[in-house]
């Protein structure tokens, strides 16, 4: 079996491989992410939120904290790794069949397609993902647990990491919605317009050459 890198000198492969490293790294810091309630008074607890971020418990006896966030969460994720898994596709069709994917006029427009349905998951996913993270802060903020529990102090540690999901979330639909551009490019409706102006650029050197 051949295999070729042409594609990977071209702005289409580059950004099969950014798309996927990024990828990874926007659903792996929402999945990996936790994050510590402390309640500092005579029954203070410690409670650990973590993806899916559903959750619902006491702490301090008389402070519920509950949220369910699972949906947003879920749909981020899954995103990052339809997306993952799109990209270890199509690299491997361009490596492999790279020849074929430019001489069938199918495999550009299912590929520009399927691009630009994930563009939109991450648009969709990114703006559900940044709701679903504002809920989370407002749920766990300690001056609101106070108000439950007025003898108790509250700490909750850093949301950076879920910052970070959040921006890279966005960056991918950029990403994927920039590559669109290169793909549109081996379409059979880029080409076509293309061979267009180059007949009626033909025609017209033809004619002037007539005239002369």
């Amino acid at each position: 079996m051949q295999y070729s890198l042409a594609a990977f000198y071209e702005p289409r492969g580059v950004m099969r491989i950014l798309q996927f490293i990024f990828a990874i790294v926007a659903f792996a810091t929402t999945a990996n992410y936790t994050n510590n309630v402390h309640s500092i008074c005579i029954d203070g607890q410690t409670r650990t939120i973590e993806y899916p971020y559903s959750f619902e418990f006491q702490i301090c006896n008389s402070t519920t904290i509950s949220a369910d966030l699972s949906s947003d969460a879920q749909f981020f994720v899954a995103t990052g790794v339809l997306s993952m898994m799109y990209c270890i596709f199509i690299i491997a069709v361009y490596a492999i069949i790279d020849e074929l994917y430019r001489t069938k006029s199918e495999f550009p427009l299912a590929d520009f397609f399927l691009t630009t349905i994930l563009a939109i998951f991450w648009l969709a996913g990114s703006s559900a993902w940044s709701n679903g993270t504002t809920a989370l802060k407002t749920v766990t903020n300690p001056d609101k647990l106070s108000q439950q529990c007025k003898n108790c102090t509250y700490t909750v540690e850093s949301f950076s990491k879920l910052n970070i999901s959040l921006l890279i979330g966005f960056l991918n639909f950029f990403l994927w919605a920039s590559g669109l551009w290169f793909l549109y490019k081996e379409t059979i409706w880029f080409q076509g317009r293309q061979a267009k102006q180059q007949n009626v650029g033909a025609g017209t050197s033809t004619m002037g050459q007539q005239n002369v």
